[in-house]
C-alpha cells in the first residue's frame, strides 16, 4: 500500500447540553437566549467544516439529534467532561482511520473555515484572544496528546506538544481566537 501524500482530517466539536450552556452569560442573557445562542454558535462551527468530516462529542440526546440534523456524526461521551470527551473523541477518530483531528470549541462567532489548519506530524494550536485558552487544536490522532482544558490551557497544550516532540505550531487567527464566554464577548455577535 502506498503512503498517503496528505493527512486525512476530521473536525471534532465537543458540545454540552444547550440547556446548560453559556452560564457565564446569565447576567446578560436569559436561559432561552443562552440556549439559542449556544445552538447558533455551534451551528456556525459545523458550517465552517469546509467539507472536512464533522463529529460532535456529546452526552445529551438533544445535542446528538441536532448534530445529526447538521450532517455531523455523533460520538457519545457521557460523563467525561470536556478534556475526557475530546480525548475519547480523538481516539475514536484514530480508530476510524483519520490522521489528524481538528478540535474546535463550539462558541466561535467569527469562524469561517478550518481548511488549511494543521500539519501532519505536528500539533497546531489556536489560542483565544486572551492567550489563555485553546480555541482550536489540531493533533495527530495517534500521538497520545493529553488534553487539559480550563484556565491556562494554551500554556499546558504548548507544553504537551513539546513533550511529544510535535512542535507546536501556533496560529494567531482573530476569527478563531474570538469566542463567546462572558458578557463583554457579546459585541462579537453584532
Amino acid at each position: 500500500m502506498l503512503p498517503r501524500l496528505w493527512p486525512v482530517r476530521a473536525l471534532l466539536v465537543p458540545v454540552k447540553s444547550f440547556a446548560r450552556a453559556k452560564v457565564r452569560l446569565a447576567g446578560a442573557l436569559g436561559s432561552a437566549e443562552r440556549r439559542a445562542l449556544a445552538e447558533d454558535l455551534a451551528s456556525r462551527v459545523l458550517r465552517a467544516s469546509s467539507g472536512i468530516p464533522a463529529f460532535v462529542a456529546c452526552d445529551d440526546i438533544e445535542v446528538a439529534d441536532w448534530a445529526r440534523s447538521h450532517g455531523a456524526e455523533v460520538l457519545w461521551t457521557p460523563g467525561l467532561g470536556l478534556s475526557g470527551a475530546v480525548s475519547a473523541g480523538v481516539q475514536r477518530l484514530a480508530d476510524l482511520g483519520f490522521d489528524l483531528a481538528i478540535v474546535s470549541h463550539a462558541d466561535l462567532p467569527l469562524v469561517a473555515s478550518f481548511a488549511g489548519i494543521g500539519e501532519n506530524d505536528r500539533v497546531t494550536l489556536v489560542p483565544d484572544r486572551r492567550l489563555d485558552g485553546t480555541n482550536v487544536a489540531c493533533v495527530p490522532t495517534a500521538a497520545g496528546f493529553r488534553f487539559t482544558y480550563g484556565p491556562a490551557s494554551f500554556s499546558r497544550h504548548r507544553a504537551e506538544a513539546r513533550r511529544l516532540g510535535l512542535g507546536p505550531s501556533v496560529v494567531y487567527d482573530w476569527r478563531l481566537a474570538c469566542d463567546c464566554d462572558v458578557p463583554e464577548d457579546l459585541v462579537l455577535l453584532a
